[in-house]
């Protein structure tokens, strides 16, 4: 199978798990009617921007990133642009005039793209200028990771490199095997001091020493097991947590594990599958699963909390967690905000019709969202 055709195939794939047929007929899975409720609190939208064109409405991981007092977010055409975070203003918008995937990645003053081609692009944070480039082997799918010494990228093909931040150098590259079929896109790697966390297409979390790349641990998080290449689908699309010295990660058909990231021993485990992010607060582990449904796990034990079945079918988001709040954003661009103490409805604001996709966002008790339509809101709940 070709390098382009698996991609186009994994495409289909997504979109007939997530329950709309790929060609738009009428066999299109709907999803669940919104509850009714009687609201709690209220949504306040601080400002709004444009960002080009937007990501689309295609399977996407776009998401923007704050680095200081600048936020950044990019559409799929190649616009890039840069607004004060408390005021919404735009301090600088540049084209890059080529394709965008994985969103941006931002930090110590420094903008991280990549490109359909596979190609990195690193931009300075105060005025859009253009720092560096450097060329992978395939696609990268998920954001850009940055620490002080490195940029971590996470390729379709099975390989995570890692590249000098100030220079774009080649530093080191770990290979993994990809199965014969996967979901589209990859899992987003956890970049700490001296470590980087990764989650494969095979089903492992592995951990990598930033200093090499040499091979620390690695677990299993999702059995790929089963008669069919579907079944044996194991994917860890996610980027793991840590909180409070464990380690959290889920994988698609698989479980959500705890982990000692010291000696990847198991802290815990629950069967799920999800391949969206997590989100922590209240002293439990929220996940959305493929269904569409939200848990909570006590992060100690593992036990169950609650769980809200309401949003079936509903595409969500990976959750956020503001104020009391965890909130998770539709399809048909809605976010829900629900009790963190027991999951019920406490306030609903839709962002855009076209719909939301990419990971949400919050800093100081602001939410941003990024719609596919490339309408960039702050937000607050009261």
């Amino acid at each position: 199978m070709s390098r382009w055709m698996k991609p186009f195939l994994v495409t289909i794939f997504v979109s007939l798990m997530a329950g709309c047929s790929f060609w738009g007929g009428s066999d299109e899975v709907q999803p669940s009617p919104l509850v009714e409720f009687t609201p709690e609190s209220s949504v306040s939208v601080k400002w709004s921007a444009t960002v080009g064109s937007g990501p689309g409405s295609r399977f996407h991981q776009m998401v923007p990133s704050i680095d200081g007092d600048r936020i950044f977010a990019a559409d799929n055409q190649g616009v890039v642009a840069a607004f004060d975070r408390t005021t919404g203003s735009r301090a600088w918008s540049v084209n890059l005039r080529e394709p965008i995937v994985g969103g941006v990645g931002a930090g110590f003053g420094q903008v991280m793209l990549t490109t359909r081609s596979g190609e990195v692009v690193s931009l300075n944070a105060s005025d859009g200028k253009e720092l560096w480039r450097h060329q992978l082997s395939s696609e990268v799918t998920a954001q850009p990771q940055i620490n002080r010494q490195i940029v971590v990228l996470q390729q379709i093909n099975g390989r995570v490199t890692a590249l000098n931040r100030m220079t774009g150098e080649h530093l080191w590259s770990f290979d993994s095997q990809v199965p014969a079929l996967t979901l589209r896109g990859s899992g987003v790697p956890l970049v700490a001091a001296d470590v980087t966390f990764a989650g494969l297409a095979n089903g492992r979390l592995v951990a990598l020493d930033n200093t090499d790349g040499q091979l620390i641990w690695d677990q299993r998080v999702s059995l790929n097991e089963g008669r069919s290449d579907l079944e044996r689908i194991a994917d860890i699309n996610s980027r793991p947590t840590i909180v409070n010295n464990t380690l959290y990660v889920v994988g698609y058909q698989g479980r959500l594990l705890a982990i000692n990231p010291f000696n990847a021993q198991d802290v815990w485990a629950q069967n799920i599958s999800s391949y969206r992010g997590l989100a922590s607060g209240f002293g439990n582990i929220y996940s959305v699963d493929a269904q569409g449904h939200v848990h909570a796990y006590d992060a100690a034990s593992g036990a169950s909390v609650w769980s809200q079945t309401e949003m079936t079918h509903r595409r969500l988001t990976s959750p956020a967690v503001i104020g009391t709040s965890v909130v998770v954003g539709d399809r048909e661009g809605y976010l829900h905000f629900l009790s963190q103490v027991n999951g019920d409805f406490v306030a609903r604001h839709r962002v855009d019709a076209s719909g939301l996709q990419g990971d949400l966002l919050v800093r100081d008790n602001t939410l941003y969202v990024l719609s596919n339509a490339g309408r960039l809101v702050a937000l607050t709940i009261n």
